[in-house]
């Protein structure tokens, strides 16, 4: 017997004698394409119509082909389609629903394909008619809002959050989106914290439900009053919120894993010298240099909760314990499609197995370890858009959660330690650290860590200024909590100084490339800024007298930076030119390190000298610093520990804009090419009874 083959819905014999034949499903469709009702001819033809397997190739293929105005011609069947479609979601059996919300996924996606071209074009009118829109978007929203919470199928909730998110994605920019203003109106806020704050839905859904939410509180925001902000940001159900960090928890994580099991493919291999070499963890193809970019969505998710409901800090530091251990799974992952890095959701058999671990080694984990984890690796390449954009997010949740009075109080709690295994970009001039050799730390330092191995490694061509200003302002407001709560953090305070006098010399030695590009005055006062920070209120959070003393050292040994950075600014400052006022601002507050400087230099030759010493140690300058701070003299400067606090809608709108249209095309090519297959679907409701 002949095979049978089917392709783009027709059904044809090997044999090609005879003339190909369609599946019943794609002559209903046909019929929908006609100017006449489908029904008059066949009473049962939608009944019949929702029994069919869709074919979501044919259908959407069939809308893109037409022109607009000969979509308008078929527009009353279409609303028709529309509606029976919505009718059927309140269907008994669950064939019948799945059928029509894969049909809805095809008429939404595919109708939306026309919106783009054609001017005046309305996407409620095409879809559904003005007369009824506002009723049938009700009854579409609500019968979703019952599937998602309902007892019933995980497959169904599974498609109803796909429907949503083809819903939401459609346009690039969400906020053009005007069938969103349905989805304010009949929200379905409630379901999707249902979702959340329960451990079966949130493995099988959590990560779509998340990606949806951030989504639409990113509808409108700048513009009218969001009700899935307002409704965010007074969550306090700790089961909930709970649920929303473990999910963020398990997407960072398998990223994570995935970039380690990446790192360890190319240094076993012939490339990883070549790699060292280049400074560079991957010899990357274009798949891997944007593998950053579908991560964003989590990553705007993780900002959305910490940016607006101050319950969700507590989440950030809470230790999850079922992510503790990594336990095998008891049925056979399927095997799937290899996808660039971090472009799809952890799959559920994954997370079902086991709640990832965060840290496969640190015995307790959290959320912000797995974070900073993340922040490590993104914010090694930011010569890549999409890397750029997102170690600028990370930044942005850092300095959130740096202005918080809570996870200040828990970054630094000393009986909150932990062992932080950041990624450290490879450079010639540094070995790799040994991961077992970290110590157990508040978790401030981690951070403070983090922002110096940045300060480290990005002083380069392309200077990325932005990210540096928003580096030195974390570590700025993390010295004005430890300054007002008078913590001393035990943290190796010269791997700082020397980073930021490192930066300094940078700036100086590349100064007529910078200044073409960026004014670097503003970043070389608020480095200066906290050296004046440490001099001026050092002796209040510094862990030891001799801590206070090694600053000092430092300022002297790297004298030649500072007085440097001085002649230069005192140049410019003399000069009328832009850079007048800029460069007089870093003059003026350059006034106690230069004191310092101009203090303690003829000492230590007085000493040299005294002493018949040519060269002397570490130990005879602090001896001698130690000796004269009765003489010496400051000036108390103003302001130092006051900072301006974030506001993302004064300065950011731009960037939020940008990034979820970039994640919203994200999305829906996901969601175009892997995730509306029929198949298991169907298997899960295979008899009709």
């Amino acid at each position: 017997m002949a095979q049978t083959e089917k392709k783009g819905g027709l059904l044809r014999k090997s044999s090609a004698s005879k003339k190909p034949l369609k599946e019943k499903v794609v002559l209903m469709y046909d019929e929908i394409f006609t100017t006449e009702d489908p029904s008059k001819c066949n009473p049962r033809f939608w009944e019949e119509l929702f029994l069919m397997k869709v074919n979501l190739e044919y259908l959407e293929g069939k809308l893109e082909a037409l022109d607009g105005e000969e979509l308008m011609k078929i527009k009353d069947n279409i609303n028709c389609l529309f509606q029976h479609c919505i009718q059927a979601l309140g269907e008994e059996h669950p064939i019948r629903v799945v059928n029509a919300l894969q049909t809805l996924c095809a008429l939404i996606r595919g109708v939306h394909q026309k919106n783009k071209s054609t001017s005046g074009f309305d996407i409620i009118n095409m879809l559904v008619g003005f007369d009824k829109a506002e009723l049938c978007m009700k009854n579409l929203m609500e019968s979703l809002d019952s599937l998602l919470c309902a007892e019933g199928s995980e497959s169904l909730k599974s498609l109803c959050l796909k429907l949503l998110l083809c819903l939401v994605t459609v346009t690039d920019n969400i906020s053009q989106n005007t069938i969103l203003e349905y989805v304010m109106i009949n929200s379905i806020f409630e379901a999707i914290l249902q979702i959340l704050s329960s451990p079966l839905s949130r493995r099988e859904h959590g990560y779509d439900a998340v990606v949806l939410l951030a989504l639409l509180v990113n509808y409108r925001k700048y513009e009218v009053v969001n009700p899935y902000i307002v409704k965010l940001s007074i969550v306090d159900d700790e089961a909930t919120l709970n649920g929303m960090g473990l999910v963020i928890a398990q997407a960072l994580s398998e990223y994570n894993r995935q970039y380690k099991d990446k790192e360890e493919e190319h240094q076993s291999g012939f490339l990883s010298a070549l790699t060292n070499m280049v400074g560079s963890m991957f010899i990357a193809d274009a798949d891997e240099k944007i593998s950053v970019q579908t991560n964003e969505a989590i990553l705007l998710a993780l900002y959305e909760a910490v940016h607006l409901n101050r319950n969700f800090i507590t989440v950030l530091a809470q230790s999850h314990p079922e992510m503790g251990l990594m336990t095998t799974p008891t049925s056979p992952i399927p095997t799937t499609p290899v996808t660039p890095l971090g472009t799809t959701p952890p799959s559920s058999d994954v997370i079902s197995s086991a709640e990832l671990p965060l840290d496969a080694d640190v015995q307790t984990g959290n959320l912000l370890i797995t974070f900073l984890k993340y922040s490590s690796i993104v914010m090694q390449d930011t010569k890549d858009e999409h890397r750029l954009h997102s170690g600028k997010l990370c930044l942005i949740i850092l300095t959130c959660i740096a202005e918080d009075q809570y996870a200040n109080a828990f970054l630094h709690d000393d009986n909150m330690n932990f062992r932080v295994n950041l990624h450290r970009m490879p450079m010639r001039h540094r070995k790799k650290a040994a991961d077992k050799n970290l110590p157990c730390r508040p978790l401030v330092c981690a951070v403070l860590d983090l922002m110096v191995e940045f300060i480290v490694t990005h002083m380069m061509k392309e200077f990325p200024m932005d990210l540096y200003v928003r580096c030195i302002q974390i570590v700025h407001k993390l010295l004005c909590y430890q300054k007002k709560c008078r913590v001393r953090l035990h943290y190796t305070w010269r791997e700082l100084w020397s980073a930021l006098i490192n930066l300094l010399k940078f700036l100086m030695s590349n100064e007529t490339v910078l200044l073409a590009k960026h004014n670097i005055f503003t970043l070389a006062l608020m480095v200066v800024n906290l050296f004046n920070m440490f001099i001026t209120y050092g002796d209040t959070f510094l862990p030891t007298p001799s801590s206070y003393d090694e600053l000092y050292y430092e300022i002297i040994r790297m004298h030649q930076n500072f007085d440097n950075l001085y002649s230069m600014v005192l140049r410019l400052s003399t000069n009328a030119g832009q850079w007048k006022e800029p460069a007089s601002k870093v003059t003026h507050a350059l006034v106690n390190i230069r004191a310092i400087i101009n203090h303690f230099n003829p000492k230590i030759e007085s000493y040299a000298a005294v002493n018949h010493i040519s060269q002397l140690s570490e130990d005879q300058v602090l001896e001698v610093v130690r000796s004269n701070y009765d003489t010496l003299t400051l000036k108390l400067q103003d302001g130092l520990d006051q900072y301006e606090r974030y506001s993302e809608q004064h300065k950011e709108a731009a960037f939020f804009k940008e990034l979820v249209r970039s994640i919203s095309i994200n999305v829906r090519k996901n969601l175009a090419f892997n995730t509306l297959s029929q198949e298991l679907l169907l298997k899960e409701f295979s008899t009709i009874s």
